[in-house]
C-alpha cells in the first residue's frame, strides 16, 4: 500500500486527531458488543505509547444532522476508559470554542472523545458547510484514519479534512490491516480461493461478484439472495424476497461463462411466516413452493455438501449470512458454516455484517485470519480496489 502509515508519524508532543468507527449496537441502553471499540485499542495504545495526546472522533447512529442524546458517545467514552484503565475526556461537542479549549488544555497522554459527528448535517454533507471540516482539523496537529468501515464514505471526517493534514494525514492500524488482507484478495489470492455470499440484497454485491469472478474457482451463495438466484433459474420460491432476478441471471451467465462454479443451496428450511414461532419445514431446493412459505436459512443437507465443496480452499472470504441469523431458529446454518470455516487452515476472512455478529456470538473470532470492521466497505474496497477515506490519505514518501 502507498498510503502514509501511523508508524511513519512524529507523534511525540503532538495531538493526534482520529477518526475513529464507535458505531456500536445498544441494547437497553448499554452497549451490546464493543468489538468496535475494542479493534481501534492498538491505533490508541501506539499513540499514547509514543507520548502523543489522542482526539476521537467517531459518529454513532442517525441522528439526521441533529442534536440527539440519545445517540451521544458519552457510554462509549465510558466503555474506553474501562478498557484502557485510562480517564477518557468526554467533549460536549465535536466543534466550537469550549471544544476547542478543552482540545488546547490537553497534555501528553490524555484522551478526549468528540461528540458524535453526525449531529451535524455537515458531516455526511461536506458541501452543506465545507467549514466544518476545517473546525475539526483545528483541533489536532496530525491526522489517523482509522474507521474502515466508514472509509466508503466520501464524508467531512473521513475525506473533506485532511486537506488540513498535508503529508501529515495517515492510516491507522487497522485501517492498514483492512487494506492489507483485502488487497491479498484483490492481487493475489491462494487458490483454491471460494467466495460465500448471503444476506438480503443481490444489487449490493454485483460490482464486487463481477470484479473478483476472474479470481475465485467457486462461488457459493446462501441467505435471502439465494432465493433469487434460484427463481431466475425457474424455480418457485413461494413469499421469499427477490431482488434484481435480471441481474441474478445475468451473474448465472457470466458463472457459466467463465466455468466458474456457482454453488446454491440443495435444501432450504422454509417457514408460513416470518416469525422465530413459525410453522417450518426443510424441502429440496430443485422442488420449489409455494405461497405463504418463504426461505430462511439453509438445511443440513447444504451445510454438509457446502463443507465438502470448502475444505480445499486456501483462501476463503466470506460475506453475510446463509439464512435469518437474528432469528435463532433459522441460524442453524450461519453456525455450522461459521464453525467449519473456523477449522479450516485456509485464509479466512469475514467481510462485516451479521456473519461477523455470528462468528462473535460463537467465541470463533480468533479462528479466523481477518475479520473486516466495515461490511458495505469491504465489498466496495474489493469492487473498486479503494475507497473515498483511503484515496485522501497522504502517500508515503
Amino acid at each position: 500500500m502507498n498510503q502514509l502509515l501511523l508508524k511513519n508519524l512524529p507523534l511525540s508532543g503532538k495531538k493526534v486527531l482520529v477518526r475513529v468507527d464507535f458505531n456500536v449496537p445498544f441494547a437497553n441502553n448499554t452497549i451490546g458488543d464493543d468489538s468496535r471499540i475494542q479493534a481501534a485499542l492498538p491505533t490508541i495504545q501506539y499513540i499514547l505509547d509514543h507520548q502523543g495526546t489522542v482526539i476521537l472522533m467517531s459518529h454513532l447512529g442517525r441522528p439526521k444532522g441533529k442534536k440527539d442524546p440519545g445517540f451521544s458517545l458519552a457510554p462509549c467514552a465510558k466503555r474506553l476508559s474501562e478498557l484502557l484503565k485510562k480517564d477518557v475526556l468526554m467533549a460536549p461537542d465535536c466543534i466550537g470554542e469550549e471544544v476547542e479549549k478543552m482540545a488546547r488544555g490537553l497534555t501528553t497522554g490524555d484522551i478526549l472523545l468528540l461528540e458524535n459527528l453526525r449531529f451535524y448535517d455537515a458531516e455526511e454533507h461536506p458541501d452543506h458547510d465545507p467549514e466544518f471540516a476545517e473546525k475539526l482539523a483545528k483541533l489536532g496537529d496530525l491526522y489517523v484514519n482509522d474507521a474502515f468501515g466508514t472509509a466508503h464514505r466520501n464524508h467531512s471526517s473521513t475525506a473533506t479534512i485532511t486537506q488540513y493534514f498535508p503529508s501529515k494525514a495517515a492510516a491507522g492500524f487497522l485501517m492498514e490491516k483492512e487494506i492489507v488482507f483485502l488487497s491479498t484478495i484483490l492481487q493475489n489470492p491462494k487458490a483454491p480461493f471460494f467466495t460465500i455470499l448471503g444476506g438480503a440484497k443481490v444489487d449490493t454485491k454485483v460490482g464486487m461478484i463481477e470484479n473478483i469472478l476472474d479470481k475465485i474457482d467457486a462461488l457459493f451463495i446462501g441467505g435471502a439472495m439465494s432465493y433469487t438466484f434460484l427463481r431466475a433459474k425457474g424455480i418457485p420460491m413461494g413469499s421469499s424476497p427477490i431482488d434484481e432476478l435480471q441481474t441474478a441471471k445475468k451473474i448465472l451467465n457470466q458463472c457459466k461463462k467463465k466455468k466458474v462454479p456457482l454453488y446454491l443451496p440443495e435444501d432450504i428450511v422454509i417457514a408460513d411466516s416470518f416469525k422465530d414461532t413459525a410453522n417450518t419445514k426443510i424441502i429440496d431446493a430443485k422442488l420449489g413452493f409455494s405461497s405463504p412459505w418463504q426461505g430462511m436459512d439453509i438445511g443440513p443437507k447444504t451445510v454438509a455438501s457446502w463443507e465438502k465443496k470448502l475444505k480445499p480452499a486456501a483462501t476463503i472470504f466470506w460475506n453475510g449470512p446463509v439464512g435469518v441469523f437474528e432469528m435463532p431458529s433459522f441460524a442453524k446454518g450461519t453456525k455450522a458454516i461459521a464453525t467449519f470455516l473456523a477449522s479450516l487452515p485456509a485464509t479466512t476472512i469475514v467481510g462485516g455484517g451479521d456473519s461477523v455478529a455470528a462468528i462473535t456470538q460463537l467465541g470463533l473470532t480468533n479462528k479466523f485470519s481477518h475479520i473486516s470492521t466495515g461490511g458495505g466497505a469491504s465489498l466496495e474496497f474489493l469492487e473498486q480496489g479503494t475507497l473515498p477515506g483511503i484515496e485522501a490519505l497522504s502517500l508515503a514518501n
